[in-house]
């Protein structure tokens, strides 16, 4: 089990790794090895998540989540498919983490009555010179 956090954890089953070769520099390794690690976590069908945070996910991951529902997680960072397959679960900890934590409302605020009457006398102060600047009648 993969703990996410939040009370939520994710069966290692779940997830399903499919490695490919690399793009970018990287020499005759980048040419012979598949070091590219995707996972792919099926969201809408994951039976360790509640339809509250399915929901969730699907709003705040939306970009990343398939029309069938696959959450996909590309790591090609690493010159290894281990350290990338570790690099991809831990990226996915993250994104579902952050995902699942519920926002909290912005409490409403007033202006403190002393920085209004800061600004509305720096106003005044500003005009006073723009006066003096006049030309007498």
């Amino acid at each position: 089990m993969i703990e996410i956090g939040h009370g939520v954890q994710i069966d290692e089953d779940e997830l399903v790794f499919s490695a490919s070769r690399s793009s970018g520099p990287g020499g005759q390794n980048v040419n012979k090895v598949s070091t590219r690690v995707t996972l792919l976590l099926d969201v809408r069908n994951s039976p360790n998540l509640s339809d509250d945070q399915k929901h969730r996910l699907a709003d705040r991951l939306a970009s990343r989540i398939s029309k069938d529902g696959l959450l996909r997680v590309v790591c090609q960072q690493e010159r290894s498919q281990h350290a990338n397959r570790e690099l991809a679960v831990q990226r996915l900890i993250e994104l579902l983490n952050d995902a699942i934590r519920p926002r909290l409302r912005r409490k409403k605020t007033k202006t403190p009555r002393r920085a209004h009457e800061k600004r509305l006398d720096g106003k005044k102060r500003r005009g006073q010179i723009k006066d003096l600047r006049k030309k007498p009648l």
